[in-house]
């Protein structure tokens, strides 16, 4: 199942915890989790938000994949499918 991640690090951070959700993102991605695969990653110019294609089993997954983050980033998790022209493929 494909999830789009909407990402929004919190204003207001103090150098601390960005440097614990540096940790966080540095562990992450040294040990991806089992069954789920990242198609692709995005920033936005102005680097408010980042945006995250990735393929999961379920919502549950996803959710505690992303749960070591809440308290850094405002997240917002969707369920996506391809489509092409005016119909889902």
């Amino acid at each position: 199942m494909l999830f789009l991640l909407t990402n929004r690090t919190r204003p207001h951070l103090t150098p601390a915890q960005y440097g614990e959700l540096a940790g966080l993102a540095k562990k992450f991605y040294a040990s991806i989790p089992a069954g789920v695969t990242i198609r692709g990653e995005w920033a936005a110019l102005d680097q408010s938000h980042n945006y995250t294609l990735l393929e999961a089993a379920d919502l549950e997954t996803v959710q505690r994949m992303q749960e070591p983050f809440a308290n850094f980033t405002d997240t917002v998790i969707v369920p996506v499918m391809s489509i092409s022209g005016w119909t889902a493929s």
